[in-house]
């Protein structure tokens, strides 16, 4: 179950701090709005990792589509694992 609360509660901080744990962020929300998250320091590793990732696979994706597709193969040969 997330845990949502308003802005207003970090005057308590303390508190807010308390119920966030790995994988269980803090949604706060400002004027009935969510506005922001507040995320244990592994998540927010893992989420950057996560979208660092994605964009490689992203960069990967596209440079094949436009350069060409290797074999794997040339792969293997270019790495060294024969």
């Amino acid at each position: 179950m997330p845990s949502i609360k308003p802005v207003s509660d970090l005057r308590n901080y303390t508190e807010v701090l308390r119920n966030i744990s790995v994988g269980s962020p803090v949604f706060l929300t400002k004027n009935g709005r969510g506005k922001y998250v507040l995320l244990d320091m592994e998540n927010y590793e893992k989420t950057q990792a996560s979208l660092k990732l994605m964009a490689e696979l992203a960069r990967g994706r596209k440079e094949g589509e436009t350069k060409g597709w290797k074999s794997i193969e040339k792969i293997e040969a270019a790495l060294g694992i024969q």
